[in-house]
């Protein structure tokens, strides 16, 4: 029998290797390219590959075809979409901040942008969480990153938004145009544009425009008469006009309302097998307001617990809440004395409205503990003038108890509660949000 010759990459079709191609990343590609003339074309030239790169990677993400008005190259939205890649997910802000900053900030894909949305707990609304807008990035038709911060949450983006126009949507709704650099993949600095900024002074803060904008008024009379005529013959000029009267507005010396700020990622925001407790979580406290907290897992084995948010006790805030140096846990069946710690407990719970009923100590299937983690408080070993008592174990001890679901509660000796914790995110997207008008 005669044996068949092994086909080469070049004998399929067209449509097989740029499915194939498409597997690879930039740089196997370069090296792809390097054993051919024709794949050197291929691969630099053709905005098939590179669709179908972008597709294969994000299209179940966001909509490939819509990023740039469809006229960007697929190429150069490539090398976009892997750095915007990065922002997925949470971030914390990081040093002091204003009172414009949110602490938290959650970015994930929309149709042809990516959003970046402040996260705070909602009041009286129990494990619910506020989601309102803080950013928006996309790219222009010629290439160019476009970065929007709204600063006052009002313009939630739907689909519809940016098809017709890349910026006169914005201006008109007064966002404010900022760069968003990163000093590495975990660090990101939001600023206002500097080229927006030209004149400061104190009479202009209203907008109103200035008279040396133009020069002298007679120059500015003509320049006046020569912008009515352009807009008489020209289409579209209605929108061009608009478009120039929010950049004369944007140069003068209003208030500058967003100062630089630094926000870090929180790389590991979900628990993993090998470590159950690491994220981002959420409970109520003793006051019953809504907090978050962050446990991490450090490289020497230990676990430590930080709240994430806003606080006027700056010093306790960024303690950690609990801490430990071992992760060994003790499993079910407990003793007595340790059954008797949790059974004698109170779970915190939301407030409950009139028309609905709770019982606390009520624990369905899945909230039923299945193993237990030694704790100490670190408010009273890093701060002992927070201790009313002297330190003792009584007063620094603690539990975490895991539930069958996965989720934890904490609790301290002292204490006669538990806090339980759950998920703000499973599976990438937020959980329990509320409508911001509702807030």
């Amino acid at each position: 029998m005669e044996a068949v010759p092994p086909s080469s990459f070049s004998d399929f079709p067209e449509d097989v290797q740029f499915c194939i191609l498409s597997f690879l990343r930039p740089s196997e590609l370069a090296a792809f390219a390097a054993t051919s003339k024709r794949f050197v074309t291929l691969c630099r030239g053709d905005q098939r590959l590179w669709f179908s790169m972008c597709d294969r990677r994000w299209g179940s993400q966001t909509q490939i075809k819509k990023w740039g008005s469809g006229k960007i190259s697929y190429k150069r939205l490539y090398r976009f979409l892997d750095e915007y890649e990065n922002l997925i997910g949470f971030w914390r802000r990081c040093g002091d901040a204003t009172t414009s900053s949110p602490p938290l900030v959650f970015f994930e894909w929309g149709p042809f942008y990516l959003t970046g949305s402040r996260i705070v707990p909602s009041k009286n609304q129990g494990y619910g969480v506020i989601k309102k807008p803080l950013l928006w990035m996309s790219v222009t038709s010629n290439g160019e990153p476009l970065s929007y911060l709204d600063f006052d949450g009002k313009f939630p983006l739907t689909q519809g938004d940016m098809v017709d126009s890349e910026e006169l949507w914005f201006l008109e709704n007064e966002l404010i145009q900022v760069s968003v650099s990163f000093t590495d993949k975990c660090h990101l600095v939001v600023e206002e544009n500097p080229m927006l900024w030209g004149f400061s002074s104190s009479e202009n803060v209203k907008g109103e425009v200035c008279d040396n904008i133009f020069g002298s008024p007679p120059d500015r009379l003509v320049h006046e008469i020569y912008q009515y005529f352009a807009n008489r013959t020209s289409p579209g000029g209605n929108g061009a006009s608009r478009r120039q009267r929010r950049r004369e507005k944007e140069k003068q010396g209003r208030m500058k309302k967003w100062e630089q700020e630094h926000f870090v990622k929180i790389v590991n925001f979900s628990p993993k097998p090998s470590q159950p407790l690491q994220g981002l979580w959420k409970g109520i406290c003793e006051d019953s307001s809504l907090e978050f907290y962050l446990v991490t897992y450090d490289d020497m084995g230990g676990i430590a617990c930080r709240k994430v948010g806003e606080s006027s006790r700056r010093l306790t805030y960024h303690a950690p809440v609990f801490w430990t140096s071992s992760t060994t846990f003790i499993e079910s069946p407990f003793s007595p004395e340790e059954d008797h710690i949790y059974n004698s407990r109170l779970h915190l719970c939301p407030v409950v409205e009139a028309d609905q009923s709770y019982d606390p100590s009520r624990s369905s299937d899945d909230e039923a503990v299945s193993r237990m983690l030694y704790i100490n408080s670190s408010y009273d070993l890093v701060i002992p003038d927070l201790a009313v008592n002297s330190i003792n174990s009584q007063q620094v001890e603690g539990r975490i108890w895991q539930y069958e679901n996965g989720t934890f509660g904490f609790g301290f000796l002292r204490d006669g509660f538990i806090i339980d914790l759950k998920h703000v995110a499973k599976n990438g997207r937020l959980l329990d949000t509320k409508d911001t008008s509702n807030c």
